[in-house]
């Protein structure tokens, strides 16, 4: 509009300019002729400032998605032409431990020792440390390999910790996993030892989870569309490791189901809580038992902070309960023996940890076990175990943590311990679950 406005005024000017009379009309047309070209420029000029507005509004939209794939959860981050693939994260885990006891003739009255139950060795040792490997295969499944790396006895082995794929994009809330990967059943058997507050599991989940179930296995999970947290998964597990064994049922032994809901109270406090059952058919497990075995978990966790913020202080409290049924018997060929093994054994932590600031940490736990009255590994005996901690952060990625125990696992076995531990985290390391 103001070009074609420029061209009128201009004509009408050089018209006003030239004598009357004059036949010539080369001027105007000269000078129109450059307007056209003019206009063409300026039409070229307003596609490119079009493209370079277009390329300032994706740059200025580019921080807002970074934000928001930080939110997301470790597996369901979107992945960037320009992120290394895959993310590389080292855990280093040492310590320096003293037992008044000889950890080689550590006994738990009524549960025998399977999976990674126990205290660990005297003396300076490596402990677990892990290496992971994890991305966005596409844009429709995530990737992670996890492999533990350790000394036992003086020999250094790798294992495969967790190895899977998940879904990113299903629908209505679903995700599927399968792989190796740790059960979603109760609180910690979800996460790596690294996250834990104390050196150690608590002893619930060393007799009666060896520490840590991880199988091979199908996983699917369902978080509702409600304002309040809430959570459905299964699982269909190959029953191969502790508490489990034998892989029965032609390779798939295990199955699980687990609801988890959690929220807000205020803008200080936050909750969650769960219950979950693993029922198993075993074959030759670990500790000689065959037959059919449940176990319950109910647990809870509850957070404070002030004005909310976790990273400079606050208060967490955790529990959980662990109630274990058994319909079988006991088998030990070495020794001929078959004996019935029907009963039940329960255990339980409780657990709080007190943020004095974003470097320390100090916290209290105590764990105990009631064994089955009757059936081979019958104890009057309830053990009980006592800790401490204090736990020093330079940053978020490295730590020193100082734990004493008092053990009475067994009777006439009083175990104190002492306990300096060292990790550190090394290259990308998403965040912690709640």
């Amino acid at each position: 509009m103001r070009a074609r406005l420029t061209v009128s005024l201009c004509a009408m000017l050089l018209a006003s300019s030239v004598p009357a009379g004059t036949p010539s009309t080369a001027p105007i047309e000269a000078l129109e002729a450059r307007i056209r070209a003019l206009e063409a420029q300026t039409r070229e000029v307003l596609a490119a400032l079009d493209q370079a507005r277009a390329e300032i509004a994706s740059l200025r939209a580019a921080p807002t998605q970074a934000v928001a794939a930080a939110a997301l959860p470790e597996s369901a981050a979107p992945s960037s032409p320009n992120a290394f693939n895959p993310a590389i994260s080292i855990i280093l885990n040492g310590s320096l431990a003293q037992h008044s006891l000889d950890p080689e003739t550590y006994q738990i009255a009524g549960f025998p020792l399977a999976g990674e139950a126990g205290p660990g060795a005297r003396g300076l040792s490596l402990g677990e440390s892990e290496l992971s490997f994890a991305t966005n295969i596409d844009e429709k499944f995530y990737g992670q390999l996890t492999l533990a790396v350790e000394s036992e006895d003086g020999e250094d082995g790798i294992g495969v910790e967790e190895a899977y794929i998940e879904t990113t994009a299903l629908p209505a809330g679903l995700s599927a996993r399968a792989g190796r990967f740790f059960s979603n059943i109760g609180y910690l058997n979800t996460h790596h030892a690294h996250t834990d507050a104390f050196a150690d599991r608590p002893l619930a989940y060393q007799a009666l989870l060896g520490n840590q179930y991880a199988d091979d296995g199908v996983q699917l999970r369902w978080v509702a569309p409600t304002d309040v947290y809430l959570e459905l998964g299964g699982e269909l597990m190959r029953g191969q490791s502790f508490p489990s064994g034998g892989a029965a049922r032609s390779g798939s032994g295990v199955r699980t189901l687990s609801v988890h809901a959690g929220g807000d109270v205020g803008d200080e406090s936050s909750w969650l809580a769960g219950v979950s059952v693993l029922d198993a058919r075993t074959e030759d497990g670990e500790d000689g038992f065959s037959g059919d075995n449940r176990l319950y978990i109910a647990d809870l966790t509850w957070k404070w902070a002030p004005n909310g913020n976790t990273r400079d202080g606050g208060l967490s409290l955790r529990s959980e309960y662990l109630h274990d049924t058994r319909d079988g018997r006991y088998l030990d060929s070495t020794q001929g023996i078959d004996v019935p093994w029907a009963g039940s054994r329960d255990g339980v932590y409780v657990e709080g940890v007190w943020r004095l600031n974003p470097q320390w940490d100090a916290g209290y736990r105590h764990d105990r076990l009631w064994p089955d009255a009757s059936g081979p590994f019958a104890s009057d005996t309830d053990p009980v175990r006592h800790n401490l901690m204090l736990t020093w952060r330079n940053s978020e990625f490295s730590l020193i943590r100082l734990q004493y125990s008092r053990d009475d696992a067994a009777p006439a076995q009083r175990d104190h311990a002492l306990t300096l531990q060292y990790q550190a985290a090394l290259g990308a390391h998403g965040a912690h679950k709640f």
